[in-house]
Protein backbone atom coordinates (compact mmCIF):
# COMPACT_ATOMS: atom_id res chain seq x y z
CA UNK A 1 0.00 0.00 0.00
CA UNK A 2 1.15 3.33 -1.02
CA UNK A 3 1.41 5.44 2.68
CA UNK A 4 3.95 8.19 2.53
CA UNK A 5 1.38 11.08 1.87
CA UNK A 6 2.20 14.75 1.16
CA UNK A 7 -0.55 17.79 1.35
CA UNK A 8 0.45 20.94 0.48
CA UNK A 9 -1.58 23.88 2.25
CA UNK A 10 -2.71 24.31 5.58
CA UNK A 11 -6.04 25.57 4.46
CA UNK A 12 -9.56 24.12 5.41
CA UNK A 13 -9.19 21.50 2.48
CA UNK A 14 -5.84 20.60 3.39
CA UNK A 15 -6.09 20.19 6.87
CA UNK A 16 -9.55 17.37 6.31
CA UNK A 17 -7.55 16.01 3.54
CA UNK A 18 -4.44 15.26 5.48
CA UNK A 19 -6.31 14.18 8.55
CA UNK A 20 -8.73 12.25 6.55
CA UNK A 21 -5.58 10.38 5.52
CA UNK A 22 -4.45 10.12 8.71
CA UNK A 23 -7.38 8.37 10.04
CA UNK A 24 -6.74 5.73 8.03
CA UNK A 25 -3.19 4.68 9.28
CA UNK A 26 -1.20 6.23 6.10
CA UNK A 27 1.72 8.34 6.74
CA UNK A 28 0.81 12.28 6.53
CA UNK A 29 2.76 15.10 5.98
CA UNK A 30 1.02 18.81 5.43
CA UNK A 31 3.02 21.18 4.36
CA UNK A 32 1.94 25.11 4.95
CA UNK A 33 4.65 28.19 3.83
CA UNK A 34 3.03 30.41 6.56
CA UNK A 35 3.93 30.27 10.65
CA UNK A 36 0.81 28.86 11.15
CA UNK A 37 -2.24 26.74 9.46
CA UNK A 38 -5.19 28.40 8.16
CA UNK A 39 -4.36 31.94 7.80
CA UNK A 40 -6.96 32.33 5.21
CA UNK A 41 -9.69 30.45 7.25
CA UNK A 42 -8.73 33.08 10.82
CA UNK A 43 -10.22 35.99 8.32
CA UNK A 44 -13.50 34.88 7.15
CA UNK A 45 -16.40 35.49 8.16
CA UNK A 46 -15.01 39.05 9.88
CA UNK A 47 -12.90 36.57 11.76
CA UNK A 48 -15.84 34.53 13.34
CA UNK A 49 -15.85 31.89 10.67
CA UNK A 50 -18.72 30.99 8.40
CA UNK A 51 -18.03 27.53 8.80
CA UNK A 52 -20.57 26.14 6.53
CA UNK A 53 -24.16 26.29 5.23
CA UNK A 54 -27.05 24.22 7.17
CA UNK A 55 -28.95 23.95 4.31
CA UNK A 56 -29.89 20.80 2.32
CA UNK A 57 -27.21 19.34 -0.13
CA UNK A 58 -29.15 20.25 -2.85
CA UNK A 59 -29.27 23.89 -1.45
CA UNK A 60 -25.40 24.32 -1.50
CA UNK A 61 -25.10 22.65 -4.41
CA UNK A 62 -27.66 25.34 -6.00
CA UNK A 63 -25.58 28.28 -4.74
CA UNK A 64 -21.99 26.85 -6.57
CA UNK A 65 -21.79 28.72 -9.26
CA UNK A 66 -19.53 27.00 -11.50
CA UNK A 67 -19.26 23.18 -12.26
CA UNK A 68 -21.95 22.38 -9.94
CA UNK A 69 -22.24 18.70 -10.83
CA UNK A 70 -17.99 18.30 -10.45
CA UNK A 71 -19.51 18.11 -6.51
CA UNK A 72 -21.63 16.10 -6.15
CA UNK A 73 -20.35 13.31 -5.03
CA UNK A 74 -18.43 15.52 -2.32
CA UNK A 75 -20.91 17.23 -1.16
CA UNK A 76 -23.18 13.66 -0.45
CA UNK A 77 -19.80 12.11 0.90
CA UNK A 78 -18.71 14.84 3.37
CA UNK A 79 -22.19 17.12 3.92
CA UNK A 80 -22.56 20.03 5.90
CA UNK A 81 -23.60 18.15 9.22
CA UNK A 82 -20.25 15.91 8.75
CA UNK A 83 -18.44 19.39 9.63
CA UNK A 84 -20.60 20.25 11.73
CA UNK A 85 -20.49 16.96 13.80
CA UNK A 86 -16.74 17.17 13.88
CA UNK A 87 -15.97 20.59 14.99
CA UNK A 88 -18.27 19.37 18.14
CA UNK A 89 -16.20 16.77 18.63
CA UNK A 90 -13.16 19.03 18.87
CA UNK A 91 -14.62 21.07 21.25
CA UNK A 92 -16.74 23.48 18.80
CA UNK A 93 -20.49 24.75 19.27
CA UNK A 94 -22.22 26.06 16.69
CA UNK A 95 -24.82 28.10 15.44
CA UNK A 96 -27.05 28.90 13.09
CA UNK A 97 -27.74 32.51 11.67
CA UNK A 98 -29.60 34.13 9.23
CA UNK A 99 -29.61 32.64 5.35
CA UNK A 100 -28.76 29.23 6.77
CA UNK A 101 -25.17 30.38 7.94
CA UNK A 102 -23.25 28.47 10.64
CA UNK A 103 -21.26 29.96 12.97
CA UNK A 104 -19.42 28.90 16.05
CA UNK A 105 -20.73 29.50 19.31
CA UNK A 106 -17.56 31.75 20.45
CA UNK A 107 -18.02 34.02 17.29
CA UNK A 108 -14.08 33.28 17.18
CA UNK A 109 -12.28 31.40 13.57
CA UNK A 110 -9.62 30.77 15.62
CA UNK A 111 -11.25 28.57 17.75
CA UNK A 112 -12.12 26.47 14.25
CA UNK A 113 -8.94 26.59 13.23
CA UNK A 114 -7.36 25.35 16.93
CA UNK A 115 -10.15 22.00 16.46
CA UNK A 116 -9.02 21.59 13.17
CA UNK A 117 -5.65 21.50 14.56
CA UNK A 118 -6.41 18.75 17.50
CA UNK A 119 -8.08 16.81 14.83
CA UNK A 120 -4.51 16.69 12.42
CA UNK A 121 -2.71 15.88 16.32
CA UNK A 122 -5.37 13.18 16.93
CA UNK A 123 -4.83 11.31 13.36
CA UNK A 124 -0.71 11.73 13.94
CA UNK A 125 0.01 14.04 10.98
CA UNK A 126 3.13 15.80 10.53
CA UNK A 127 2.45 19.53 10.20
CA UNK A 128 5.71 21.05 8.58
CA UNK A 129 5.33 24.94 8.90
CA UNK A 130 7.43 27.69 7.30
CA UNK A 131 8.10 25.17 4.98
CA UNK A 132 7.23 26.22 0.99
CA UNK A 133 7.35 23.91 -2.04
CA UNK A 134 9.25 25.02 -5.16
CA UNK A 135 8.97 21.78 -7.22
CA UNK A 136 7.04 18.52 -7.32
CA UNK A 137 7.90 16.22 -10.07
CA UNK A 138 7.01 12.46 -10.89
CA UNK A 139 9.73 9.84 -10.93
CA UNK A 140 9.52 7.00 -13.01
CA UNK A 141 9.63 4.75 -10.00
CA UNK A 142 6.09 6.16 -9.77
CA UNK A 143 6.61 8.20 -6.64
CA UNK A 144 7.16 11.79 -6.40
CA UNK A 145 9.93 14.68 -5.49
CA UNK A 146 9.18 17.64 -3.56
CA UNK A 147 11.91 20.25 -3.74
CA UNK A 148 11.31 22.83 -1.12
CA UNK A 149 12.28 26.59 -1.06
CA UNK A 150 15.50 25.94 1.29
CA UNK A 151 16.50 23.00 -0.85
CA UNK A 152 15.61 20.16 0.48
CA UNK A 153 13.95 17.05 -1.37
CA UNK A 154 11.58 14.82 0.25
CA UNK A 155 9.73 11.86 -1.58
CA UNK A 156 5.91 10.68 -1.45
CA UNK A 157 3.93 8.05 -2.92
CA UNK A 158 1.08 10.86 -3.09
CA UNK A 159 0.26 14.17 -3.12
CA UNK A 160 -2.49 16.56 -2.61
CA UNK A 161 -2.47 20.59 -3.75
CA UNK A 162 -4.54 21.99 -1.31
CA UNK A 163 -3.16 25.22 -2.27
CA UNK A 164 -6.17 27.75 -2.51
CA UNK A 165 -6.14 30.46 -4.93
CA UNK A 166 -4.77 33.95 -5.86
CA UNK A 167 -6.94 35.97 -3.32
CA UNK A 168 -6.02 37.36 -0.36
CA UNK A 169 -2.48 37.15 -1.30
CA UNK A 170 -1.06 37.79 2.57
CA UNK A 171 -2.57 34.85 3.77
CA UNK A 172 0.19 32.63 1.04
CA UNK A 173 -2.67 32.17 -1.73
CA UNK A 174 -0.31 33.33 -4.60
CA UNK A 175 -1.60 31.00 -7.03
CA UNK A 176 1.54 28.48 -6.69
CA UNK A 177 -1.11 24.93 -7.20
CA UNK A 178 -1.75 26.51 -10.80
CA UNK A 179 1.94 26.45 -11.20
CA UNK A 180 2.13 22.85 -9.56
CA UNK A 181 -0.62 21.28 -11.69
CA UNK A 182 0.68 23.36 -15.05
CA UNK A 183 4.04 21.63 -14.99
CA UNK A 184 2.01 17.96 -14.67
CA UNK A 185 -0.04 19.19 -18.06
CA UNK A 186 -3.17 20.47 -16.43
CA UNK A 187 -5.73 23.00 -18.01
CA UNK A 188 -5.89 26.03 -15.94
CA UNK A 189 -9.45 27.82 -16.39
CA UNK A 190 -8.54 31.77 -16.60
CA UNK A 191 -8.18 33.14 -13.04
CA UNK A 192 -10.59 35.93 -12.42
CA UNK A 193 -11.49 37.55 -9.02
CA UNK A 194 -15.17 36.15 -7.52
CA UNK A 195 -16.74 37.93 -4.67
CA UNK A 196 -15.36 40.93 -5.25
CA UNK A 197 -16.22 44.24 -5.02
CA UNK A 198 -17.16 46.18 -8.28
CA UNK A 199 -15.77 49.97 -9.35
CA UNK A 200 -18.33 52.18 -11.39
CA UNK A 201 -17.14 55.02 -13.66
CA UNK A 202 -20.01 58.09 -12.60
CA UNK A 203 -18.59 60.06 -9.76
CA UNK A 204 -21.22 60.35 -8.09
CA UNK A 205 -21.35 57.48 -6.18
CA UNK A 206 -17.62 58.63 -4.32
CA UNK A 207 -20.35 60.96 -2.52
CA UNK A 208 -21.82 57.83 -1.23
CA UNK A 209 -18.75 56.84 0.70
CA UNK A 210 -19.86 54.32 3.33
CA UNK A 211 -23.73 54.42 3.00
CA UNK A 212 -25.41 51.11 3.48
CA UNK A 213 -28.64 50.33 1.94
CA UNK A 214 -30.44 47.66 3.15
CA UNK A 215 -33.47 45.63 1.13
CA UNK A 216 -32.60 47.30 -2.19
CA UNK A 217 -32.75 45.03 -5.68
CA UNK A 218 -29.71 45.01 -7.51
CA UNK A 219 -29.96 44.18 -11.16
CA UNK A 220 -27.05 43.75 -13.80
CA UNK A 221 -27.35 43.55 -17.87
CA UNK A 222 -25.40 43.35 -21.02
CA UNK A 223 -27.16 45.08 -23.35
CA UNK A 224 -30.81 44.24 -22.90
CA UNK A 225 -30.35 41.25 -21.29
CA UNK A 226 -30.21 40.72 -17.53
CA UNK A 227 -27.87 38.47 -16.20
CA UNK A 228 -28.37 38.71 -12.93
CA UNK A 229 -30.52 40.00 -10.58
CA UNK A 230 -30.92 39.73 -6.42
CA UNK A 231 -32.08 41.18 -3.50
CA UNK A 232 -30.03 42.30 -0.14
CA UNK A 233 -28.00 44.72 1.20
CA UNK A 234 -26.08 46.90 -0.99
CA UNK A 235 -22.70 49.18 0.44
CA UNK A 236 -21.29 52.34 -1.58
CA UNK A 237 -17.03 53.11 -1.51
CA UNK A 238 -14.72 55.74 -2.57
CA UNK A 239 -14.51 53.49 -5.90
CA UNK A 240 -17.90 52.15 -6.79
CA UNK A 241 -19.86 49.30 -4.36
CA UNK A 242 -19.94 46.74 -2.75
CA UNK A 243 -21.72 44.35 0.27
CA UNK A 244 -23.57 41.29 0.27
CA UNK A 245 -25.47 41.47 -3.28
CA UNK A 246 -22.35 43.01 -5.08
CA UNK A 247 -20.06 40.18 -3.95
CA UNK A 248 -22.71 37.75 -5.24
CA UNK A 249 -23.28 39.38 -8.49
CA UNK A 250 -19.82 39.54 -8.85
CA UNK A 251 -19.71 35.90 -9.91
CA UNK A 252 -22.11 36.22 -12.59
CA UNK A 253 -20.48 39.26 -14.61
CA UNK A 254 -17.12 37.77 -14.16
CA UNK A 255 -17.67 35.85 -17.71
CA UNK A 256 -18.98 39.16 -19.51
CA UNK A 257 -15.85 41.12 -18.75
CA UNK A 258 -14.66 43.15 -22.07
CA UNK A 259 -18.02 43.48 -22.15
CA UNK A 260 -20.46 47.12 -21.66
CA UNK A 261 -22.17 45.73 -18.27
CA UNK A 262 -24.78 47.97 -16.82
CA UNK A 263 -25.88 48.05 -12.85
CA UNK A 264 -29.29 49.28 -11.94
CA UNK A 265 -30.57 49.43 -8.39
CA UNK A 266 -34.51 49.16 -7.28
CA UNK A 267 -33.95 51.35 -4.00
CA UNK A 268 -37.65 50.46 -3.22
CA UNK A 269 -38.70 46.92 -4.69
CA UNK A 270 -41.49 46.29 -2.07
CA UNK A 271 -43.11 49.78 -3.78
CA UNK A 272 -44.10 49.39 -7.39
CA UNK A 273 -44.27 52.14 -9.77
CA UNK A 274 -47.77 53.16 -9.00
CA UNK A 275 -47.64 52.28 -4.62
CA UNK A 276 -44.27 54.75 -4.92
CA UNK A 277 -45.89 57.61 -6.83
CA UNK A 278 -48.56 57.44 -4.71
CA UNK A 279 -46.19 57.57 -1.98
CA UNK A 280 -44.57 60.77 -3.34
CA UNK A 281 -47.97 62.60 -3.70
CA UNK A 282 -48.75 62.10 -0.26
CA UNK A 283 -44.75 63.50 0.70
CA UNK A 284 -45.11 66.20 -2.10
CA UNK A 285 -48.60 67.07 -0.50
CA UNK A 286 -46.91 67.15 3.14
CA UNK A 287 -43.98 69.05 1.96
CA UNK A 288 -45.56 71.23 -0.65
CA UNK A 289 -44.52 74.18 0.61
CA UNK A 290 -40.67 73.34 1.06
CA UNK A 291 -38.10 73.02 -1.58
CA UNK A 292 -37.60 70.22 -3.48
CA UNK A 293 -34.02 69.25 -1.77
CA UNK A 294 -35.88 69.23 1.53
CA UNK A 295 -38.85 66.97 0.45
CA UNK A 296 -37.20 63.77 0.51
CA UNK A 297 -36.45 63.10 4.07
CA UNK A 298 -39.03 60.29 4.49
CA UNK A 299 -37.98 58.21 1.22
CA UNK A 300 -34.51 57.69 1.34
CA UNK A 301 -31.16 58.37 3.47
CA UNK A 302 -29.68 61.88 3.98
CA UNK A 303 -26.53 61.25 2.06
CA UNK A 304 -28.80 59.84 -0.98
CA UNK A 305 -30.84 62.86 -1.21
CA UNK A 306 -28.52 65.57 -3.18
CA UNK A 307 -27.37 63.27 -5.61
CA UNK A 308 -30.88 61.88 -6.59
CA UNK A 309 -31.56 65.31 -6.18
CA UNK A 310 -28.87 66.05 -8.90
CA UNK A 311 -29.79 63.18 -11.24
CA UNK A 312 -33.15 64.71 -11.03
CA UNK A 313 -32.20 67.86 -12.86
CA UNK A 314 -34.57 69.57 -10.96
CA UNK A 315 -33.87 72.10 -9.34
CA UNK A 316 -32.66 71.92 -5.85
CA UNK A 317 -34.36 75.45 -4.45
CA UNK A 318 -37.65 74.63 -6.58
CA UNK A 319 -40.77 74.63 -4.51
CA UNK A 320 -42.76 70.93 -4.40
CA UNK A 321 -45.90 72.76 -5.18
CA UNK A 322 -44.49 73.93 -8.55
CA UNK A 323 -42.79 70.25 -9.43
CA UNK A 324 -44.57 68.68 -12.79
CA UNK A 325 -45.59 65.50 -13.26
CA UNK A 326 -42.72 64.67 -16.09
CA UNK A 327 -40.37 65.90 -13.26
CA UNK A 328 -41.97 63.93 -10.58
CA UNK A 329 -41.96 61.17 -13.00
CA UNK A 330 -37.79 61.03 -13.35
CA UNK A 331 -37.98 61.10 -9.70
CA UNK A 332 -39.92 57.90 -9.36
CA UNK A 333 -37.31 56.88 -12.36
CA UNK A 334 -34.15 57.21 -10.51
CA UNK A 335 -35.95 55.45 -7.73
CA UNK A 336 -36.85 52.31 -9.22
CA UNK A 337 -33.79 52.47 -11.79
CA UNK A 338 -30.60 54.14 -10.70
CA UNK A 339 -28.15 53.73 -12.96
CA UNK A 340 -24.27 53.34 -13.07
CA UNK A 341 -22.01 51.92 -15.66
CA UNK A 342 -19.74 49.14 -14.19
CA UNK A 343 -16.25 49.93 -15.17
CA UNK A 344 -13.73 46.83 -13.49
CA UNK A 345 -13.07 44.78 -10.52
CA UNK A 346 -11.16 45.16 -7.62
CA UNK A 347 -7.91 43.29 -7.70
CA UNK A 348 -8.03 39.09 -7.17
CA UNK A 349 -6.14 40.00 -3.95
CA UNK A 350 -9.54 41.89 -2.63
CA UNK A 351 -11.54 38.66 -3.62
CA UNK A 352 -13.36 36.11 -1.45
CA UNK A 353 -12.35 33.38 -3.84
CA UNK A 354 -10.75 32.89 -6.96
CA UNK A 355 -12.84 31.85 -10.44
CA UNK A 356 -10.95 29.97 -12.56
CA UNK A 357 -8.40 27.36 -11.54
CA UNK A 358 -7.79 23.44 -12.08
CA UNK A 359 -10.13 22.45 -14.97
CA UNK A 360 -12.63 20.07 -13.95
CA UNK A 361 -12.57 18.03 -17.10
CA UNK A 362 -9.42 16.50 -15.71
CA UNK A 363 -10.05 15.71 -12.36
CA UNK A 364 -11.87 12.44 -10.90
CA UNK A 365 -14.80 14.09 -8.81
CA UNK A 366 -15.92 11.02 -7.32
CA UNK A 367 -11.74 10.82 -5.72
CA UNK A 368 -9.80 14.24 -6.75
CA UNK A 369 -7.35 12.47 -8.12
CA UNK A 370 -5.68 13.75 -11.53
CA UNK A 371 -7.20 11.98 -14.39
CA UNK A 372 -3.28 12.56 -16.17
CA UNK A 373 -1.23 11.72 -13.29
CA UNK A 374 -1.88 8.59 -11.27
CA UNK A 375 -1.29 9.40 -7.80
CA UNK A 376 -1.73 13.66 -7.98
CA UNK A 377 -4.71 15.03 -6.10
CA UNK A 378 -6.48 18.35 -5.90
CA UNK A 379 -8.81 19.80 -3.07
CA UNK A 380 -9.96 23.48 -2.60
CA UNK A 381 -10.00 26.69 -4.22
CA UNK A 382 -7.25 25.48 -6.75
CA UNK A 383 -9.91 23.87 -8.44
CA UNK A 384 -12.15 25.51 -11.08
CA UNK A 385 -15.30 25.47 -8.69
CA UNK A 386 -16.28 28.69 -6.36
CA UNK A 387 -19.70 29.70 -5.10
CA UNK A 388 -21.73 32.63 -3.49
CA UNK A 389 -21.54 33.83 0.04
CA UNK A 390 -22.65 32.02 3.12
CA UNK A 391 -20.47 29.04 3.77
CA UNK A 392 -20.59 27.28 0.49
CA UNK A 393 -16.93 27.61 -0.21
CA UNK A 394 -15.70 26.67 3.09
CA UNK A 395 -18.08 23.53 2.43
CA UNK A 396 -16.43 22.95 -0.70
CA UNK A 397 -12.91 22.93 0.83
CA UNK A 398 -13.76 20.52 3.16
CA UNK A 399 -16.22 18.00 1.12
CA UNK A 400 -13.09 17.83 -1.81
CA UNK A 401 -10.43 17.36 0.69
CA UNK A 402 -11.93 14.79 2.47
CA UNK A 403 -12.75 13.20 -0.96
CA UNK A 404 -8.53 13.57 -1.62
CA UNK A 405 -7.77 12.45 1.61
CA UNK A 406 -9.85 9.11 1.53
CA UNK A 407 -8.76 7.73 -2.00
CA UNK A 408 -5.23 9.03 -1.75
Amino acid sequence: MKNRIAVIGGGPAGMIAAATAGALGKNVFIFEKNNKLGKKLFLTGKGRCNITNAGEVEDLIENVVSNKSFLYSAFYSFTNNDIIELLSKFGVDTKIERGNRVFPVSNKSSDVIKALEKYLSHEKVEIVLNKEVKYIEKRDNDNFRIEFSDSEEQYFDRVIIATGGKSYQQTGSTGDGYYFAQNFGHTIIDLRPALVPCEISEEWVKKLQGLALKNVKISAYVGKTKIFEDFGELLFTHYGISGPIVLTMSNYINRYIGEKINIVVDLKPALSDEKLEARILRDFEKYSKKQFKNSLDDLLPRKLIPVIVELSNIDEDKFVNQITREERKRVINLFKNLRMNFSGFRSINEAIVTSGGVSTLEIDSSTMESKIVKGLFFAGEVIDVHAVTGGFNLQIAYSTGYLAGLNC
